[in-house]
Parts: structure tokens; sequence; C-alpha cells
């Protein structure tokens, strides 16, 4: 299966912490099962440079998981709870680059 990075983007006015808002994740990252390699962590403080989006997100933590396809990684992240926030959730598909400390080479 392929990795997949969960990228996601909170209002810049969302308040941590709120119980009902950890029992939405906790119950996102159940809904994920055997594909969530990694919940990851939250970011409540950050600082961008460059194009990072608009102003009205900010960067709000990552996931990452396994899916067959991006469009099966796209259809579990529709379960995030951000999305009913204002936020939203962006999703990458990984590409190794090194295995075991060496260039991956394509054949």
């Amino acid at each position: 299966m392929t990795k997949f990075l969960y990228s996601y983007r909170m209002p810049v006015d969302y308040q941590p912490g709120r119980p009902e808002a950890v029992e939405a994740w906790r119950t996102f990252f159940d809904s994920l099962g055997p594909n969530l390699v990694d919940p990851g962590n939250p970011v409540f403080e950050s600082s961008a440079l460059g194009i990072t989006g608009t102003g009205s997100a900010r960067l709000g933590g990552y996931s990452l998981l396994t899916a067959d396809d991006l469009d099966a990684a796209v259809a579990m992240a529709k379960g995030c709870p951000t999305l009913g926030q204002g936020g939203g959730v962006e999703v990458g598909v990984l590409t190794e680059v090194f295995r075991d400390g060496r260039p991956v080479t394509q054949a």
C-alpha cells in the first residue's frame, strides 16, 4: 500500500482542547483503523515562509496513513473533524527517496 500525508488546516481562531473536539478526533482516528500509521501531532504555534495557502487557515497538524490509492485516501479524509469546523485537509502521496540510508533508484 502507498503512504499518504494528511496535513490539517485549522481556522485561525480555532481553540484546541475542547472535549467534544478531542472526542471527534478520537472517533476519526478510530475510523481509519489499520490504515493509520501515525496519528501525528497537533501544531499549536507556527510561522510560514513563502506561499502556504490562504490567510483564513493555519497549519493544525498531520497524520500518516496507508491506502490503495489517492482516491481512497481522500475518501477516508472526508471524515476529518476539521472539515466541519471551517478547516481543511490536504492529502499527499509520500514518495520514498531513501531506504536504509541509501537513495532509492527508479527501475
